[in-house]
């Protein structure tokens, strides 16, 4: 096998520094979940095609993440390497398939990181700042933000790292406080309607729970596309494993800590929302949320409650980016993306994946322009969000039920005696929720992901011959990381 620089090596290019904290870690994967995003961006959406029942559904989806989560944070416990279920893919399957796996997953970063800022530009801006939503005024606004994030990400890891711990206790503070106030001033006024929370809305009762047919999906399974939009990405603080501290016990807790966390707290704000609605045959806003807010609390506090929002959708996105980044950068180390000598270098001033960065940043842009014109976008993204995440969780419980005998030793997180019911839980959920994909409605999401697909084959065709051929295709470094990993377990145990 060609021996290839090793990262200690080549520490001006391709070394990170391996300072992300506990909390940090929590942060991360706390970030990326953002029950403020998903919600905001997805609650519309549900309420369309399930009604306010449809928030029934969220149990289900926390669950069934939540088992998921558990499969992917043993996962990292035995694997902790930056560019997760390509790392994982690579390691336990073969080289190729991991490529696949992890060019799905940059698909999956580059459209959810679109889909989550473009909700600060269409479900909260407009009330906040009192304009007109549109189409172009979304796509400027957004394009800005990333651009901003981008900035943020590439000069400083560390000032990166901060902000987004400050916004998840933004997030925290201030999403338990909006849950309080909108109970207590919404009792004080007698505002509270929790029939609203046993109502179809628009939709007629008759057939309400009905699994659907072949192309057709019943309206409260549709509802369960809120949960599965708004928790996922809790992995990505595997996605920083080699710049984290005791990454093999920290990380599987910063996972599931988050969806528990997120999952409880997001329960009671639907409720909330929901049980303050309003006439449900009549409300056809765009920002639904934003206007209960601001019509339950006043214009003073609601702004002010909606400026902590765009607080937490933006780290949402600064998360998304920052894993997006740090997987073009494993990807390259490894010689395996598309133009790999510049992506893999560190910058050696800044100490961060500039150019990878840069790259990131350029295709978030490129999918932003071609969603511009669409009516419907934010629905088209963050279905194409749910979808690719989905698939790759899929892939990760499968290996994880096939290998998990022949798995590395745990070095500090395992399920024990709940690893089957853990598996089969949530294959079940994973299962449950690609056949809502069904649905002829989600005809743009499949034709994205088909186009990214074919994208990455012609690569992948171009890779293989460049290097002779499937049998050829080694991970130059893989054996060099494992023992760097193993050298820094034993200077951790040392200290």
């Amino acid at each position: 096998m060609r021996q290839a620089d090793t990262p200690r090596q080549n520490a001006a290019s391709n070394t990170l520094e391996r300072d992300i904290t506990p909390f940090q870690s929590f942060a991360v994967a706390f970030g990326f979940v953002s029950i403020a995003t998903g919600i905001f961006s997805a609650y519309g959406a549900m309420l369309g095609t399930s009604g306010p029942m449809g928030i029934w559904t969220w149990p289900l989806a926390v669950v069934g993440q939540l088992m998921v989560a558990l499969v992917l944070g043993s996962l990292a416990a035995r694997i902790p390497v930056t560019g997760y279920v390509y790392q994982w893919a690579s390691r336990l399957t073969h080289p190729v398939f991991g490529w696949v796996m992890g060019w799905i997953s940059f698909t999956f970063l580059a459209i959810v990181l679109c889909a989550v800022d473009y909700t600060i530009a269409s479900a909260v801006l407009p009330v906040l700042l009192g304009y007109p939503g549109s189409a172009n005024s979304a796509w400027l606004i957004t394009a800005a933000v990333i651009l901003a994030q981008a900035i943020m990400i590439a000069g400083s890891t560390r000032f990166t790292q901060k902000f987004n711990s400050f916004a998840v206790m933004v997030q925290l503070v201030g999403m338990i406080g909006l849950i309080v106030l909108l109970f207590a001033v919404g009792h004080y006024q007698g505002l509270m309607d929790y029939a609203l929370l046993f109502d179809t809305g628009k939709l007629p009762s008759e057939g309400y729970f009905s699994p659907g047919s072949l192309g057709t999906v019943g309206p409260w399974a549709m509802g369960t596309l809120m949960g599965a939009f708004t928790i996922v990405g809790f992995e990505s603080a595997a996605n920083l494993a080699e710049e984290t501290r005791d990454p093999a016990r920290v990380i599987p807790r910063a996972m599931w800590h988050a969806v528990l966390s997120l999952g409880i707290i997001g329960m009671l704000f639907l409720v909330a929302v929901t049980a303050l609605l309003g006439d449900v045959q009549t409300a056809d806003s765009a920002t639904p949320i934003a206007d209960v807010i601001t019509r339950v609390l006043g214009g003073y506090v609601g702004k002010f409650l909606l400026v902590m929002v765009v607080i937490s959708i933006y780290s949402c996105g600064l998360v998304i980016l920052l894993s997006g980044t740090r997987l073009v950068w494993a990807m390259s180390r490894d010689e395996r993306f598309p133009g790999w000598k510049a992506l893999r270098q560190i910058n050696p001033r800044l100490h961060t994946p500039l150019n990878a960065t840069l790259f990131m940043t350029l295709v978030a842009q490129a999918i932003l322009a071609a969603f511009s014109g669409d009516t419907d976008a934010l629905f088209t993204l963050f279905s194409a969000a749910t979808l690719l995440p989905a698939i790759i969780y899929a892939v990760c419980v499968l290996m994880f039920a096939f290998k998990r005998r022949s798995l590395p030793a745990s070095q500090g997180f395992t399920l024990g005696p709940f690893e089957v019911p853990t598996l089969v839980l949530a294959m079940l959920w994973l299962v449950f929720e690609l056949a809502i994909f069904r649905d002829a409605s989600f005809l743009k999401p499949w034709l994205y992901v088909a186009l990214m697909l074919g994208t990455g084959a012609l690569y992948l065709v171009f890779l293989l011959q460049t290097r002779g051929g499937i049998d050829a295709l080694r991970m130059p470094d893989m054996i060099a990381i494992d023992a760097i990993m193993d050298a820094d377990q034993g200077e951790s145990a040392a200290r």
